[in-house]
C-alpha cells in the first residue's frame, strides 16, 4: 500500500498538523494517565480502520510499560477482566465518541457520568479531545491511506 500523497511532507500539512499536535499535547499533559491515553486511541483508531494510528500507539504503549495481553484484548474490552473502571468508562467515552454517527444521541448519558465517576472536570476536557485528535489523525491517515507498520516509538518527536 502507498500513501495517496506524501503528506508528513507537505508543508501545508505540515502547518496543520503543528497545530492539531499542540492541542494534543495539552490534552496529554492533563493528568490522565499515559495507559489511559493510549487505550483510547488504539481503540479509536481500531474503530475507525486506521492501522497506520493502531500500530502507532499499540508501539508507543509498549514502550511505555503495557502489556501484550492488554494491548491484545482492547478491541475485546468489554469482555475482558484485564481494565480498571476508569480505564473502562474512558474505553466506552472512546468508543460513542467515535461513532457519533452511529448513535442517533451521541455519547449516552450513561457513558458520560460513568466517565464523570472516574475522571476530574479538566481530565474529561483531556478525554474529549484526545478522542477528537486522534478522530482527526485517524480521518487524515485513512483518507490518504497512510500505510502502517513501520512506525518506531518516539519517530515523530
Amino acid at each position: 500500500m502507498e500513501p495517496r500523497l506524501n503528506y508528513f511532507g507537505n508543508s501545508l500539512a505540515g502547518k496543520i498538523l503543528r497545530h492539531i499536535n499542540s492541542a494534543g499535547k495539552v490534552a496529554s499533559e492533563s493528568g490522565v494517565p499515559v495507559a489511559t491515553q493510549e487505550l483510547v486511541k488504539i481503540r479509536a483508531s481500531q474503530i475507525n480502520g486506521c492501522g497506520f494510528c493502531t500500530d502507532m500507539h499499540t508501539k508507543d504503549a509498549a514502550v511505555a510499560g503495557e502489556t501484550p495481553l492488554r494491548l491484545n484484548l482492547v478491541a475485546a474490552w468489554r469482555e475482558a477482566t484485564v481494565f480498571t473502571d476508569a480505564e473502562r468508562a474512558a474505553l466506552e467515552l472512546a468508543e460513542q465518541g467515535t461513532r457519533i454517527a452511529d448513535a442517533a444521541g451521541g455519547v449516552s448519558d450513561e457513558a458520560w457520568e460513568n466517565a464523570a465517576k472516574h475522571y476530574g472536570e479538566d481530565q474529561l476536557v483531556a478525554l474529549i479531545s484526545l478522542i477528537a485528535v486522534i478522530n482527526a489523525y485517524n480521518r487524515i491517515n485513512v483518507i490518504n491511506r497512510q500505510p502502517a507498520g513501520s512506525y518506531q516509538p518516539g519517530q515523530f518527536g
